[in-house]
């Protein structure tokens, strides 16, 4: 799985403008937390490029500013970890914890 970083705020308008073309994940993950590194884990271990979905991971701990405006440009409750799918520039769909699933997300991805 290829993540592209996030790690400025400027970056959330070039996720949006992504968005547009295809759907767009962000993984808000804790290194500091176990339940995030078995959700980051798992993500990693059913990722299929297939899905379209153009991955971006933000350690909240490193860019703990850039998780606070994640939350608040697609307005969504901050938790971690967390993840926020997001389609024409606004979030379709978000999880935290043991929620997180590749599957959900395709099926998100499929609906929306």
């Amino acid at each position: 799985m290829n993540w592209n970083k996030l790690q400025d705020n400027a970056q959330l308008a070039q996720i949006k403008q992504e968005s547009a073309e295809q759907p767009v994940l962000i993984f808000k993950h804790s290194t500091r937390c176990s339940i995030s590194s078995t959700a980051l884990s798992r993500m990693e271990r059913n990722w299929s490029n297939s899905a379209g979905i153009k991955p971006y991971y933000l350690d909240l701990i490193a860019f703990r500013s850039v998780s606070g405006q994640v939350a608040e440009e697609f307005g969504v409750d901050h938790q971690s970890p967390q993840v926020l799918l997001i389609q024409n520039g606004e979030c379709i769909y978000d999880a935290s914890h043991f929620e997180i699933s590749f599957d959900d997300l395709k099926q998100q991805v499929v609906s929306a």
